[in-house]
This record gives C-alpha cells, structure tokens and sequence, in this order.
C-alpha cells in the first residue's frame, strides 16, 4: 500500500461515518485473525477527547489504525516515539495529526491556564496560540472566541506536524524513501467531518 492509498482509505471511511453506513465485521474472525500480529496502515495522534474515537470517525475495524492519543493531538517526545514504532515496526503508510472542533486542551492554551501537569501540555501548544495573529489584540483572542480557537486549533495541527518531521530521523528516513506519507486534518464534532490539510500533506 501506498500512503496517498492509505489516506483515500481514511476518506472514504469518513464519508461513510458522516452517512451512517459502517462496515460490518465478524469480529470473532478479526480478534482470531490479530492474536499474533498487527498490521494497521496508519497512525493517528489524536486528541484524548472521548468524542473524537478515530476507529468510529474512520469507520475502521480493530488493528487498521495505531492510534496515539494525548490532549491537544501535542506531539510530545513519547508521542513521537509512539509514532516511530508503530512506521518502523508494523508498516504504517501514513501518520495524521488530527485535532478537532471546541477543543478543550486548545481553548486552556488560549486562557494562558498554567495549573498542574495540564501546564505541560499547554506549553506545547502555546506557540500557535502566538502564531496566530490575524485576531488582533483589541479583539477577543480567548477562549470565548470561537473563531480565534479554531484559528489556534488549525495552527497547532500544522505545528505538531513540523515538530514530528523536525525531531523524527526515523520518520524523515521513511518520507524521504516514500514509505510513509504525513497530514494534518481537523474533525468537525457536528458534522463528523475531518477536514484534512491538503496543503500540509507531505509524501
């Protein structure tokens, strides 16, 4: 499989989840089939929110999706190697950062909330939050401006993506031998809709 074959797969899969048509599976075949070995075709660093499951967004059975999962869809150092192992070691075609719509983690980055180990987290999505300047400051440039968040939003998909690539031999090795494909996207939670980034597409 090709990456640009793996992303049409997670297309296609979200058409279906937006229409309400899912895949049936015998999932007595797929757990005895999976007991020794996996094979997913793609990576996804996605946000822990309990809304954003990307299995159901993708209409994906067990085993087709590595999916790593921390607030913020942040590319932290264990994320990254999260993402090596699952290109280096199961064959994975194509990694997608994904973030969503009213996002918790994105809107405390922009309330500048520092508390407890959620500070950690927040200090990685900080410079979107100061990347974005088309909300100028005389404006609403918090969390009650949902424009500004998804503004943020987009931008931290996009940053995660460079931190990836900047901090990942593994990774730059595989994209520059074709192996593994990179985009970001961001899943509407009204529409079901992941709206990927086609201009951050790197193959």
């Amino acid at each position: 499989m090709l990456p640009q074959q793996a992303l049409d797969l997670l297309i296609e899969g979200n058409e279906r989840f937006i229409n309400n048509i899912k895949t049936e599976h015998d999932m007595i075949s797929v757990r005895e089939e999976l007991k020794e070995k996996q094979q997913p075709f793609a990576s996804i660093l996605g946000c822990s929110d309990s809304r954003t499951a990307v299995e159901l967004v993708f209409d994906q059975n067990l085993g087709d999706i590595f999916s790593v999962r921390l607030a913020g869809n942040i590319a932290s150092k264990m994320a990254i190697g999260s993402l090596e192992f699952s290109t280096e070691y199961l064959g994975v075609k194509i990694i997608v950062v994904m973030g969503h719509s009213n996002c918790g983690a994105v809107k405390a980055a922009c309330d500048h909330f520092t508390g407890g180990n959620i500070g950690e987290i927040i200090q990685l999505i900080n410079p979107s939050v100061e990347k974005e300047k088309t909300i100028l400051a005389n404006e609403e440039r918090t969390s009650k401006n949902n424009n500004f968040v998804d503004k943020v939003c987009a931008l931290n998909v996009r940053s995660q993506i460079q931190k990836i690539v900047s901090e990942s031999t593994v990774i730059q090795r595989q994209i520059e031998k074709k192996q593994v494909g990179v985009i970001g996207g961001v899943y509407n939670l009204a529409s079901g809709r992941v709206n990927f980034d086609m201009a951050s597409l790197i193959l």
